[in-house]
């Protein structure tokens, strides 16, 4: 089992930012990937960004160039930096980790960006 705990969604203005969190805790396999997914009201649950443990990366080509996704793997930890919001960036994130048997949610924070 793996455990994931979120922290650093929140209400910003368009044009801000924000850092959003996940640290994953548990049976933790070497080879992973980590990332966030989102879903607005209405809207289909969409990939935002991911990492894997050697530290590749892929982005919606929505948020390319204004968030950047991270990773420290001594602490299990992925951050995804969000510069330059949108109002469409408003949604429920939601953490990932993905290992060569299971994915792990977490439990979603919730993104809110006012025009």
């Amino acid at each position: 089992q793996v455990q994931l705990m979120e922290s650093g969604g929140g209400l910003v203005q368009a044009g801000g930012s924000l850092r959003l969190s996940c640290t994953a805790s548990g049976s933790i396999s070497s080879i992973n990937s980590m990332g966030w997914y989102r879903q607005a009201p209405g809207k289909q649950r969409e990939l935002v960004a991911g990492i894997t443990s050697g530290s590749a990366t892929n982005y919606a080509d929505s948020v390319k160039g204004r968030f950047t996704i991270s990773r420290d793997n001594a602490k299990n930890t992925v951050y995804l930096q969000m510069n330059s919001l949108k109002p469409e960036d408003t949604a429920v994130y939601s953490c990932y980790y993905r290992s060569n048997v299971y994915t792990y949610w977490g439990q979603g924070t919730q993104v809110t960006v006012s025009s």
